[in-house]
């Protein structure tokens, strides 16, 4: 089964939104970043954007913008993933508890604080009635809302679905996450992340709408054919290869491979391994060291594999690897979280 890619908003700490293929890559020299975010009030009425969180606001200008390049006028579902929900709604939510002593709370920062009301705030914005679910799976949160699209179009209960992933990192969170070494205790910037030796990665953010469609078109930017989701895999080359086998494919089929690779010597060993034994003589590219890590990261992943796929080339910044691409065909997106959720998305061009 086959579903087809007919938009894509992408509001992350690359200038991504409303750009056509890849524009110049920022590089940053400090290790917490945040989305480079566009002027909302193009997207959102003043009086919703006000009660409204970042993460909130990006994903409906992300919805937005990915539905007017589509030619799908309303989707027949949303399924969303986010790894954190509206966490600075959450954290403001309990600083006024306990600075207010549990009294005169506000009950706006309470109900925009669950995972849901991303999902939920897109659908009321596109006054769309129709499916809406949201994924909460930490580093695979994005793939589960893909997973479930795939299933519904598989079932023949929807021909469109907006699929999204959306995460913020807020001051508090990265810095619980640098206690337990996310983070590089030096970060020498994010053009070196390919050269790094040392554990930890750098932090991001970012909201991706992806609109999928079971018919293709002219503005089509690939079609995805499969996607599975492991967990602690005891052979991952294995799996991969009966993966690919399962979508009537070979190694020697995939012309490029996207991983997840973030420079975390820890985390990328896995990458470097699967690249030895099974790609070898295969074109490599990465996306991290332009979005960060975060849990949904993997939306950025699929539009750096869509943007590769539909202008036909690899922007040498994100190449790991000097092996022609050639006609890129058929890509693999590989990514992994703490070296136990792993995800496959296989893409091919129309």
């Amino acid at each position: 089964m086959k579903v087809y890619i007919q938009g894509i908003g992408n509001i992350s700490i690359q200038n991504t939104f409303r750009q056509t293929g890849f524009p110049e890559p920022v590089w940053y020299n400090e290790s917490y970043v945040r989305c480079i975010d566009p002027d909302f009030t193009n997207y959102i009425s003043p009086n919703e954007a006000r009660r409204m969180s970042k993460v909130i606001k990006r994903a409906i200008a992300s919805a937005k913008t990915c539905i007017a390049e589509s030619s799908v006028e309303m989707p027949d579902a949303v399924i969303s993933g986010t790894g954190l929900g509206c966490i600075e709604d959450t954290e403001k939510f309990l600083s006024a508890m306990i600075d207010n002593d549990e009294k005169f709370l506000q009950p706006t920062f309470f109900i925009q604080s669950t995972h849901n009301t991303i999902s939920s705030q897109i659908a009321i914005n596109l006054k769309c009635n129709n499916h809406n679910n949201t994924f909460v799976q930490g580093g695979i949160s994005f793939e589960c809302a893909l997973f479930e699209a795939f299933i519904l179009f598989a079932d023949n209960k929807i021909k469109s679905a907006l699929v999204g992933g959306y995460d913020e990192m807020t001051p508090s969170y990265f810095r619980i996450l640098n206690r337990i070494g996310l983070w590089k205790k030096k970060f020498e910037g994010s053009g070196n992340l390919s050269n790094s030796t040392t554990p930890g990665t750098f932090a991001g953010e970012g909201s991706v709408s992806v609109m999928l469609s079971s018919a293709k078109n002219e503005k089509t930017y690939a079609a995805i054919e499969a996607v599975e989701i492991l967990y602690q895999p005891e052979n991952i080359v294995e799996s991969i290869e009966t993966f690919l086998s399962r979508n009537s494919k070979k190694t020697e089929d995939i012309d490029l491979v996207v991983m997840g690779m973030n420079g975390d010597v820890k985390n990328d060993a896995i990458y470097k391994t699967i690249s030895a034994d099974m790609f070898g003589a295969k074109a490599h590219a990465w996306y991290k060291n332009l979005s960060g890590e975060y849990f949904t990261s993997t939306g950025f992943g699929l539009w750096f594999a869509a943007n590769c796929i539909k202008h036909k080339y690899v922007p040498s910044y994100a190449a790991l690897n000097s092996h022609n691409a050639g006609k890129l065909q058929n890509v693999l997106l590989l990514n992994h979280y703490q070296n136990k959720n792993f995800s496959l998305i296989l893409f091919s061009a129309c």
